[in-house]
């Protein structure tokens, strides 16, 4: 049973070991994501060009794979750094942004599901679409037009056929292996009107998987720090731009007693 103790541990272990965890992420979200990993107590690197992603796939703890701002070469490195990860035992996490805008990233988002990741984060529309369970699946860019309830079958059909951990983010966040649902309900909507903190929170679940060799527990563990960092810092913020800077000083600052008061899972 997943517990705010065995949470707090696994937190404890990320801030012992500061792993390294590699990304490669959208521009629009590189600080962001790097500073949410150094508020957290792990080591950020953007490595992105194909001549040196294998090989700093190989000396990293955690891989990031974040299809938001897709090109070529960098589908290219994405591929390349995933299957380094595979054979190298290095853990793996996708975030298949935006998946269902166009059939460029569609197709993008399907062939890195089949290198087989550890875990899989995206919103109702991403996880839909990648499933493939409903032609209902839409996204408008990277917004989510589907529940996080709505897209929980499709979930655990996707972790059945892929081997991954995958979460749902939205008003409440869902984790499943196939078979086990762990619904966290933290959070605050102000979260939503901040760009990238997704993908932030894909960023933090890498580092959990740097730590915690049972992706089902790295994601969940990841997603409930991130939600309740994410509720604290709403408490203290006057709107979008004050919540990113509260949101950081919550994950550097949260106690072992914030995160067992406040922790909502179910």
């Amino acid at each position: 049973m997943t517990t705010a103790a065995t949470i707090w541990t696994l937190w404890i272990a990320v801030r012992a070991k500061q792993p390294l965890v590699h990304n490669i992420t959208n521009f629009v979200v590189m600080n962001n994501s790097a500073n949410a990993l150094l508020a957290l107590g792990a080591s950020p690197a953007m490595i992105h060009a194909c001549d040196e992603v294998e090989d700093f796939v190989a000396i990293s703890q955690a891989l990031v794979v974040n299809i938001g701002t897709l090109y070529s070469e960098q589908i290219a490195a994405c591929k390349l750094a995933a299957a380094r990860a595979k054979a190298t035992g290095v853990p793996w996490i996708l975030d298949p942004v935006g998946a269902g805008a166009t059939p460029y990233r569609r197709a993008a988002a399907g062939a890195l599901a089949q290198l087989r990741p550890n875990a899989i984060r995206g919103n109702g529309s991403e996880i839909l679409t990648l499933a493939q369970q409903t032609q209902s699946g839409q996204g408008r860019g990277v917004d989510s037009l589907d529940a996080s309830e709505t897209a929980l079958e499709a979930a655990r059909q996707l972790a059945t056929a892929t081997g991954a951990a995958v979460a749902i983010t939205g008003a409440v966040d869902y984790v499943t292996d196939g078979q086990r649902v762990v619904a966290i309900a933290n959070g605050h909507p102000l979260m939503t009107r901040v760009t990238g903190l997704g993908c932030s929170a894909t960023a933090v679940i890498g580092a959990f998987l740097a730590v915690e060799a049972e992706a089902f527990l790295a994601t969940v563990a990841g997603l409930a720090v991130f939600a309740v960092a994410g509720e604290i810092a709403a408490e203290q913020a006057r709107g979008p731009g004050s919540l990113q800077v509260a949101l950081l000083d919550a994950l550097y600052t949260m106690t072992q007693d914030d995160l067992a008061r406040r922790l909502r899972l179910d």
